[in-house]
């Protein structure tokens, strides 16, 4: 058994996603990187291996300057109380620049490991950039979108 309850696991969750979006709303991606612990983890199979706030916060908020306000809704999550980790998917979504309603998306899986008060020590996103991430934002640029900064990291999307 974990070391937490199937409640706190779940406000947890519900705290990473309110940050996420938070930080979507504002495009302030400190405020995501807030919640994580410390000495944290965190795995982008894309980008590399974090470790620590600090250096999980320089990544994040440079990597999200050209796409400020993408949204991360989630289609589903798991609890598994045993290892105080919840499985989840999002769809990482650009909306449409002038059409309401309309989204560019891709799935991906994720992975957090609560440490308690809060935060979160461990993180690992599953995903395939290559493919669905070049995808979608060449759809989103051809669509009107505008990156809020010309530097795409590290992958290429023209």
């Amino acid at each position: 058994m974990g070391r937490f309850t199937r409640n706190e696991l779940e406000e947890a969750f519900r705290i990473y996603r309110t940050a996420a979006d938070r930080s979507s709303e504002t495009g302030d991606w400190a405020i995501w990187a807030s919640i994580f612990t410390e000495d944290a983890t965190y795995v982008e199979h894309a980008y590399g291996e974090f470790h620590g706030r600090q250096e999980i916060e320089q990544w994040i908020v440079e990597v999200m300057k050209p796409f400020p306000h993408m949204r991360f809704p989630v289609t589903w999550h798991a609890i598994d109380e045993a290892t105080d980790t919840v499985v989840f998917e999002v769809r990482n979504t650009l909306d449409h620049p002038t059409q309401a309603g309309v989204e560019f998306w891709f799935p991906n899986w994720t992975r957090i490991v609560y440490a308690g008060d809060g935060l979160l020590s461990y993180e690992e996103d599953i995903y395939n950039p290559a493919r669905d991430g070049n995808r979608v934002v060449r759809e989103w640029l051809k669509a009107g979108g505008k990156p809020a900064t010309p530097r795409f990291l590290p992958m290429k999307y023209a």
